[in-house]
């Protein structure tokens, strides 16, 4: 009995120290798993931003005199520059994006390039004009004067980014359905069908607009294309990528926002929203109409102020609230 009792007594004991160990090896296994993804976080970054910097892309502060709204929302001027011809430089790409962070919503506005704009302190002409006249600070002001949107940060992403990014992203490309042949002004040769393209081929497709729809059609090939590398990214393999895809991206964009902004917003809209986009187009369908100009040639002249209570019902309330058919959840 009482060897019975001993025995008790020492295994009673040696469970106790086990659990004592494990307890004691919990804590040290998640610091040390810890240790790990910050170090895979960092040099996948680093590695992104060396990306970046191997393609010769310099940084450069602008001039920019956006307010926070204080609204707990977020709204961008987001800019693809085009390269630079006779020393200026236009914008090929022109989006408003706003994250919500109390609804967690993320919205894009695409504004077509021919839209005629009054330009604080110049001549009215195309919207896509303005960056090369003034920069984003010139861009902001004549987005408020003409539509009345408080624009609050800028994001100037140069076009070696997008190619670099998506190649990132996935070496073998990004499936996207090429809804028709394409080759004209786009130095690539795209064939019609459901396929993956590269980076540059995927800009190619984006930035094509020699057919009957123009602009129109480039914009919606645009915001086809957004959609399309989000859903690559959200894949597990995307996922993974996403420090390095941040590194590129962000060693190719000049923007008022810091990189602890840009990864909050970054990391609510991946962790705590739908994922999805809402987009809307300006011109709004039937608010608008080609003009001919003896200084700026065939322009999209707008019935402002349509066009600015779309915007404002768009980035103010719920999508539903805006114009039926021309909002879409990508």
């Amino acid at each position: 009995m009482d060897n019975d009792y001993r025995r008790s007594g020492r295994t009673s004991e040696g469970m106790k120290r086990k659990r004592l160990r494990k307890r004691t090896l919990i804590p040290l296994i998640i610091f040390i798993a810890l240790i790990f993804i910050v170090l895979y976080i960092f040099f996948s970054y680093q590695s992104g931003l060396d990306i970046a910097e191997d393609k010769g892309v310099e940084q450069e502060a602008h001039e920019f005199g956006g307010d926070d709204n204080n609204d707990g929302k977020k709204t961008i001027l987001l800019l693809g520059a085009d390269r630079e011809v006779d020393g200026a430089q236009r914008t090929d790409v022109i989006m408003l994006g706003q994250y919500d962070y109390m609804n967690k919503d993320m919205k894009l506005v695409s504004m077509m390039r021919d839209i005629y704009v009054d330009i604080p302190g110049f001549q009215s002409y195309k919207i896509n004009s303005v960056y090369s006249l003034g920069g984003v600070e010139l861009l902001r002001r004549t987005i408020k004067k003409n539509f009345g949107i408080q624009i609050e940060e800028y994001a100037v992403v140069d076009y070696k980014a997008f190619e670099s990014v998506v190649d990132v992203v996935n070496k073998k490309g990004v499936m996207i359905d090429v809804e028709k042949d394409m080759s004209e002004k786009i130095d690539v040769e795209l064939k019609k069908g459901e396929q993956r393209l590269n980076g540059q081929e995927l800009l190619a497709y984006a930035r094509f607009r020699q057919d009957k729809e123009g602009d129109f059609g480039r914009v919606r090939r645009q915001q086809q294309v957004i959609t399309a590398l989000k859903d690559e990214v959200l894949t597990i393999g995307g996922v993974l990528k996403l420090p390095k895809i941040a590194g590129t991206g962000m060693g190719h964009v000049n923007t008022s926002m810091t990189d602890g902004e840009m990864y909050r917003m970054m990391a609510s809209f991946l962790l705590r929203s739908d994922k999805d986009i809402d987009t809307l187009t300006v011109p709004v369908e039937g608010t608008y109409q080609f003009m001919d100009t003896s200084h700026a040639g065939n322009v999209i002249d707008l019935d402002f102020e349509a066009n600015s209570q779309y915007m404002h019902e768009f980035l103010e309330n719920n999508a539903e609230d805006s114009a039926e058919g021309e909002t879409t959840t990508e």
